[in-house]
């Protein structure tokens, strides 16, 4: 089998791969459940090239990103439930359906008339899919407001998703000041459990630290700010600086392991020098 740009042959290979009798013995076993994490990977590995500017890198892991949904889709059709084909028209369908502006004969005129008719139209999709799927037995009770968020997200991508849904009914602080003094208080209940725990971690310490944490996302979204990309930012400084500490110590000849901590601060401190004069040259 040789390689093309038609997407009919990526099909084609992930069916022969799953054949039971000659396909591989890895894929055959594979179930959605197995897949799912790989799929999670590769979606952040598109996220990390983009990040990096790299086009090469980029277009490849495009290219395993879309080897996932061709892997569910196939997966899917031994089932009987849907194929690579349904997957097709159902995106298209809906995105028809949502750009009324270009498809069809509602006007937008701005980015804030498009949101408008976009929550409009996902509204209307989210009550007809409850109907189809409580039709098809597998809802037996309302959508809850929070339901619409996935629970597989990264964990505090989905607590600024769980906050700004129940902000839509009105739970929620009208400024970042609350939301600072609740950090603050979510602080000291940490502190009182870490204290009480006597240096051991405990289900109450950790139960308490994801309180800080979800707090601070609320305090993200209060801000306009995106938590998940504000910690992306601040772990790609982190790499930026320790790899600084590394290169120090390589010019001067030594292990890591010989830097006291006062040394590598010193080196961290200098990386953080350079990159605000870089910044101001800029």
């Amino acid at each position: 089998m040789q390689p093309s740009r038609d997407i009919s042959r990526l099909i084609e290979i992930m069916a022969a791969l799953r054949q039971p009798e000659t396909g591989c013995p890895w894929d055959v076993e594979q179930t959605f459940e197995t897949i799912a994490p790989y799929t999670i990977e590769e979606a952040y590995e598109v996220s990390d090239a983009i990040h990096r500017g790299d086009p090469v890198d980029l277009c490849e892991e495009l290219g395993d990103l879309l080897l996932q949904v061709v892997y569910h889709a196939r997966m899917a059709e031994e089932d009987g439930t849907f194929a690579f084909p349904d997957v097709v028209e159902a995106v298209t369908t809906k995105m028809i359906r949502r750009h009324p502006h270009v498809f069809g004969n509602e006007e937008a005129r701005n980015a804030g008339m498009v949101k408008g008719l976009w929550e409009r139209i996902k509204s209307e999709e989210k009550r007809e899919r409850a109907e189809r799927r409580a039709a098809a037995g597998l809802q037996d009770k309302a959508p809850g407001l929070l339901d619409g968020v996935a629970r597989a997200l990264p964990a505090l991508m989905e607590a600024e998703k769980l906050q700004k849904q129940a902000s839509k009914v009105g739970f929620d602080w009208g400024k970042p000041g609350p939301v600072i003094a609740k950090i603050r208080e979510e602080l000291d209940e940490l502190e009182a459990e870490i204290a009480a725990s006597e240096g051991d971690a405990t289900p109450e310490m950790e139960d308490e630290l994801g309180d800080v944490l979800f707090a601070v996302a609320n305090l993200a979204r209060h801000l306009k700010l995106e938590p998940e990309k504000a910690l992306a930012g601040t772990n790609r400084k982190f790499r930026r600086r320790f790899a600084a500490i590394e290169d120090a110590a390589l010019d001067q000849g030594r292990d890591l392991n010989d830097m006291t901590l006062d040394e590598m601060e010193a080196e961290w401190q200098a990386a953080k020098r350079r990159e605000g004069k870089a910044r101001e040259q800029v």
